[in-house]
């Protein structure tokens, strides 16, 4: 269970990025933070926020990716645009390409791995 303490020592330190700066803005110490980094409870707290934290982020991502490959696209065909701006966009799309398939190509796998454990 996390604490009223510990819940505001993770809002800082997700906002401010380092334990110096969550210290001062919650008024505190940066040696007292540092005792909190070091109890594994807390560690394994503020490491789940951090994971749900970036899960989050990378949900709003996600949502963009429809919409930012359409303008890549276009610019990429756009017989109007900047060479260059049209050599940057087909550079995008061959790179990211294959980069998207190799990531889906990993997840079934590992969740392959993950079922059969389950069996």
């Amino acid at each position: 269970m996390i604490t009223g303490k510990a819940e505001k020592l993770i809002l800082a330190l997700l906002e401010h990025g380092s334990h110096e700066k969550a210290a001062a803005a919650l008024g505190w110490s940066a040696s007292t933070v540092w005792r909190w980094l070091q109890k594994p409870e807390f560690k394994e707290q503020y490491r789940e926020a951090r994971v749900d934290a970036y899960s989050r982020g990378m949900a709003r991502l996600q949502n963009a990716v429809n919409p930012a490959g359409t303008t890549i696209l276009r610019i990429m065909v756009d017989s109007t645009a900047r060479s260059g701006d049209r050599l940057k966009a087909a550079v995008a799309v061959l790179n990211l390409g294959p980069q998207a398939f190799l990531m889906d190509d990993m997840i079934r796998r590992l969740k392959l791995l993950e079922d059969a454990k389950d069996d």
